[in-house]
């Protein structure tokens, strides 16, 4: 993955912190990154605004415990890494989030996933990051598997029309290799597209192609679409083992099932446009993914990608 040098951890100061501020420090240890923890927090309604200054208080303290905790997990004291600690309270939090990343130039957003981490899909906050955050977003989830034994997989589609699609595919695989590499060391590569020719052709139209010939076609579809995803692994350049998934599927509904099948950990895609997945615009196909799967979550956007939120 690239060097980072300005990490963002959000916090809700309301659960164990532990899975994601772990792999936040980390990162922020391996890159010699600056590290930020935003507590977000609601504001106190009328009436309680006396309250404000505990309340404030105590979500620091919960915060600065916690980070101590995994300070000495890491064997890491305060010298070797800073970590400054700051509560924002207030409305609409991922606005706030995304405004803070704009502002402070930061490279990264870790955070654990809104509500029961064990719940499957992800919730408001979240799907906002996920939208208009400009940078990489990591959604983490608890996971009980030693850090050797963590599966990655990363959704790819080499139906890339546009050259910022190509390089932002071109990154998935590069990005989600290298955290393979930190990993179990295998990639799962998952590229599937919807080519539903029994629906389209065999049933609602008549013509005269028999089922071998719809078969061929069928088949040269599937031949030149993985020529492309193995022409785009090529110009990524990435090694090691590589574990393809090439399924003649729907994604919204393919991908969740293999990931939940072979309990993959961590998914890497795309978070915009037609990359990363076929019709992958939040909304579409994306939201029916996002809200079907229970791993923790990288996701990229394209370089020229512009937040609608405004520092």
């Amino acid at each position: 993955m690239k060097n980072f040098h300005n990490i963002l951890y959000v916090s809700h100061a309301t659960g164990d912190e532990t899975a994601g501020l772990l792999q936040a420090l980390a990162i922020a240890r391996n890159n010699s990154a600056a590290i930020k923890v935003l507590v977000v927090c609601p504001e106190m309604p009328e009436g309680f605004e006396e309250f404000n200054q505990a309340c404030t208080g105590a979500l620091e303290t919960r915060v600065r415990e916690c980070v101590a905790v995994v300070r000495e997990q890491l064997n890491l004291t305060e010298d070797q890494l800073n970590v400054d600690v700051e509560v924002d309270c207030g409305s609409r939090p991922a606005e706030r989030v995304i405004k803070r990343v704009l502002s402070e130039s930061c490279d990264l957003v870790i955070k654990n996933v809104e509500g029961h981490t064990h719940d499957i899909g992800f919730k408001a906050m979240d799907m906002e990051l996920l939208r208009k955050c400009p940078c990489p977003v990591w959604l983490c989830r608890p996971i009980s598997r030693s850090h050797s034994e963590i599966d990655v997989a990363v959704a790819v589609d080499p139906e890339c029309a546009e050259e910022s699609a190509r390089d932002l595919a071109v990154q998935l695989l590069c990005w989600a290799r290298e955290l393979a590499d930190t990993c179990s060391g295998e990639l799962h590569v998952i590229s599937c597209w919807d080519y539903d020719v029994d629906t389209y052709l065999r049933h609602n139209f008549p013509i005269s192609a028999s089922d071998e010939e719809l078969d061929r076609a069928t088949e040269a579809a599937s031949a030149k679409h993985r020529a492309k995803l193995d022409s785009l692994i090529q110009a990524s350049g990435i090694g090691g083992k590589l574990d393809i998934h090439h399924e003649i599927a729907s994604p919204d509904r393919f991908i969740p099932m293999l990931i939940d099948e072979k309990k993959y950990n961590i998914l890497v895609m795309g978070t915009v446009g037609r990359t990363g997945i076929p019709g992958f615009i939040m909304g579409n196909t994306a939201e029916n993914i996002l809200q079907k799967v229970s791993c923790s979550l990288l996701a990229l956007k394209p370089g020229d990608f512009i937040s609608p939120i405004k520092s």
